[in-house]
């Protein structure tokens, strides 16, 4: 299996979500994401990880 990095665009289509709620998770929930320049590179294994740790779960913080 390929094990390349991934991109924003990527990993949103791969999560489901918009590009917006990739780079929110980032900051606020620490999604796991490496700087290379400007860009934001992703590990599908370790973006499977942090969901199955169950990080992108909303709590009452987040609705503040």
């Amino acid at each position: 299996m390929e094990d390349r990095w991934l991109s924003v665009d990527e990993v949103a289509v791969y999560l489901g979500v918009k590009r917006s709620t990739v780079y929110r998770w980032i900051t606020d929930k620490r999604m796991p994401a490496h700087r290379v320049g400007r860009l934001w590179k992703f590990k599908r294994a370790e973006i499977d990880h942090w969901v199955r740790e169950g990080h992108t779960a909303e709590t009452s913080e987040d609705k503040k």
